[in-house]
């Protein structure tokens, strides 16, 4: 009764771990960002909690709205600043500018990342 190498188990249940620690870890930067955003938004009770709320609910938000043919992504984008919106309790203007501002914070932070790691940017 063959069953194979004895590590294969083991090594599929550390690969499933480290899957979940990653999706985790990418949440908490997300939602980081998010905040940041938000905070230069002027939204007063910006946390990181409700960051990743917002992140997890916009992001499944836009996904199941953003496959519609041709405004998909727009209506996605408006849903996700609909969700910031609610999640913050603020008004239309400073969810947008939330949203926006996370966009800047996070190519920004990859462009140092770059200038730091010296890859060519073009």
């Amino acid at each position: 009764m063959p069953m194979g190498p004895p590590f294969v188990p083991g090594l599929m249940a550390a690969m499933g771990f480290a899957a979940v620690l990653i999706i985790l870890l990418a949440l908490i930067i997300a939602g980081l960002f998010l905040m940041i955003g938000a905070k230069f938004a002027g939204i007063e009770d910006a946390t990181l909690g409700k960051s990743m709320i917002a992140v997890v609910g916009g992001g499944i938000l836009a996904l199941l709205i953003g496959w519609i043919p041709v405004i998909g992504w727009i209506l996605g984008i408006i849903a996700y600043i609909w969700v910031i919106k609610t999640v913050f309790n603020t008004d239309w203007i400073k969810a947008a500018i939330a949203w926006l501002m996370t966009i800047v914070v996070e190519m920004l932070v990859v462009f140092i990342f770059a200038l730091i790691l010296g890859v060519a940017l073009l």
